[in-house]
């Protein structure tokens, strides 16, 4: 009866503190892997720079192709992307040109086979 009561004394004692270290491993746990954690906010900086990496080729692709329509203004024509343009439209070479064909995949690396 003595040993029942002590297990009962101890036990009141040490509840607080069973529950306290359980609701501290509780806010641990999801402070790492919760929807607002530490994971999540290390992925969402990996996927920040890669769309960051992706608007900068976007944007620099966007500048190449504006300076190219840039050239076919009126004001600052230049003949030999005219040249090139009607050419690559109308199908068209002089029997002196020396033409090579690339592969899709090519002109789009602008890679060397």
């Amino acid at each position: 009866m003595k040993l029942l009561r002590e297990i009962k004394s101890r036990a009141r004692q040490a509840a607080p503190q069973v529950l306290a270290a359980c609701m501290v491993a509780y806010f641990a746990y999801h402070a790492l892997h919760g929807d607002r954690g530490f994971y999540a906010w290390i992925m969402l900086k990996q996927e920040k720079a890669q769309t960051e990496a992706a608007a900068e080729r976007i944007a620099a692709r966007r500048g190449e192709l504006e300076h190219r329509v840039g050239l076919l203004r009126r004001d600052h024509l230049d003949p030999d992307l005219l040249e090139e343009r009607a050419q690559a439209i109308l199908n068209y070479g002089l029997p002196s040109d020396h033409i090579i064909f690339l592969d899709a995949d090519l002109r789009r690396s602008g890679g060397t086979p």
